[in-house]
């Protein structure tokens, strides 16, 4: 007997993938949890393995095939199965002798019970006419109701209209079903919201493109997996976020030269000590001092959660596209700690070996494009966290300290964040804050 090989559930919100490579060939004998085949998903690469022993039967997909939750990837056989098998028709035979006397019989009960089931069928047709009486009885019974004056005063009518709004349609919190300018108010903010939510699916489907080909030669390649997931997720995030970008200058001349002397000691210990990894405490310290940006929005329930753990995402940029692994407790770690755990989590995404519960759980999340090129930019915001801070590239400026012109390093900040929940002046104190810390150490000893 054939078992066969489905895909399991895979994570969180994960529901297909993209086959990189099968690990097996047919007649091949694999164990249970063995490998058998690479799976990309929109979060991360993963290893698919045979939920029983066997030898491989049939392959049912090929690289580059997607394949879904639940979808047969192949078939396993087990020898000793077959083998046993064989002898099972012959029981079998024994009660087949008497079985066409018991089915006929059967069949002749299920025949007399057909000729006898029409005859009450003429008795119960004269019921079904008396359907089409109920239709225009409700029909009439709900134009009344739809006609019903609205309880509400000129100038809540006034908004309405002005807002677009059929003041029937808007539930009144008031006396006796009174609506309030408030109401309508909610009403145009539930619809706003609905639709901003649903845009993107209507966008992509909306949109025509001319023909290209028209012009020159074109290739046309499809969207990997962390593609398609970024190209969704940040579409989303910046049309149901109003997003704001502050900016600022960090002095790092001092820590530089900190960071150069203590490099080694971190490198022995298997890390990179980074301008990202110090970043990552200093952050983690930042969101105790400002809590409003260590939260989510409710926007159903119009309230704002507040988490009281701090998991850090570093954006990693990979061949396959961005990736996010995120770090876990980060206030609880020292700089030594977030140092390695940062370079293997890095290595990991690079190396297509990040799970995707590696990237989950995140309250706040830094990218740093200064390894690259660049200053200033404006990072969007990783939905549902409320704030992303990004960092520039540094580079020596004069700058005018203590009466003199001095060459110093300095390091361009920025961060993105929801206007619902963060106004311009915390994110001015927030990253003030963290470029205080960047330039004076012990103001994280001090107050982190």
């Amino acid at each position: 007997m054939a078992t066969e090989i489905k895909l399991p559930v895979l994570g969180e919100n994960v529901d297909s993938g993209t086959v990189v490579k099968v690990l097996v060939s047919p007649g091949d004998r694999v164990t249970e949890d063995q490998a058998v085949l690479d799976l990309d998903t929109d979060k991360a690469s993963v290893e698919v393995p045979a939920a029983a022993s066997g030898t491989v039967k049939e392959i049912r997909v090929k690289e580059g095939d997607t394949v879904k939750v639940g979808q047969v990837l192949m078939t396993l056989e087990e020898a000793a199965a077959t083998q046993e098998a064989k002898p099972a028709p012959e029981p079998k035979r024994a009660p087949e002798i008497q079985k066409p006397d018991v089915e006929q019989e059967l069949e002749e009960t299920a025949e007399n019970q057909e000729t006898e089931e029409p005859a009450p069928e003429p008795a119960a047709r004269p019921k079904k006419p008396k359907r089409p009486e109920v239709v225009p009885f409700r029909k009439e019974k709900a134009q009344p109701a739809a006609q019903e004056p609205v309880a509400a005063t000129p100038i809540v009518r006034r908004v309405a209209r002005e807002l677009g709004i059929d003041i029937s349609e808007v539930n009144g919190t008031g006396g006796g079903g009174r609506v309030s300018e408030t109401d309508v108010r909610n009403y145009a903010r539930s619809i706003i919201l609905n639709a901003t939510v649903r845009k993107p699916a209507v966008q992509r489907g909306s949109v025509e493109l001319p023909n290209f080909a028209r012009w020159g030669e074109i290739d046309r390649q499809p969207m990997s997996p962390v593609r398609r997931k970024t190209a969704q997720h940040v579409m989303e995030a910046w049309l149901s976020i109003p997003h704001v970008t502050h900016f600022d200058t960090a002095d790092i001349t001092d820590l530089e030269r900190l960071r150069e002397e203590f490099a080694d000691e971190v490198e022995q210990a298997g890390g990179k000590l980074t301008i990202t990894s110090i970043l990552v405490k200093i952050v983690a310290a930042a969101l105790q001092m400002f809590p409003q940006f260590n939260a989510s929005v409710d926007a159903a329930r119009e309230e704002i959660i507040f988490k009281k753990y701090y998991n850090i995402g570093v954006a990693v940029d990979t061949d396959r596209g961005l990736l996010v692994p995120v770090i876990r407790d980060a206030a609880g770690k020292n700089i030594l700690e977030l140092s390695v755990e940062l370079s293997q989590l890095a290595e990991k995404a690079r190396d297509r070996k990040l799970s995707a519960d590696e990237m989950q759980g995140g309250t706040f999340t830094i990218t740093n494009l200064g390894g690259i090129a660049g200053s200033a930019f404006t990072p969007i915001i990783n939905s549902p966290e409320v704030a992303i801070l990004g960092i520039g590239r540094a580079n020596r400026q004069p700058v005018y300290r203590d009466g003199q012109i001095e060459p110093r390093r300095l390091l361009p900040l920025c961060v993105s964040f929801d206007h619902r929940v963060i106004d311009g002046a915390d994110a001015a104190r927030f990253l003030r804050w963290i470029a205080d810390a960047l330039e004076e150490p012990f103001k994280l000893t001090l107050e982190g």
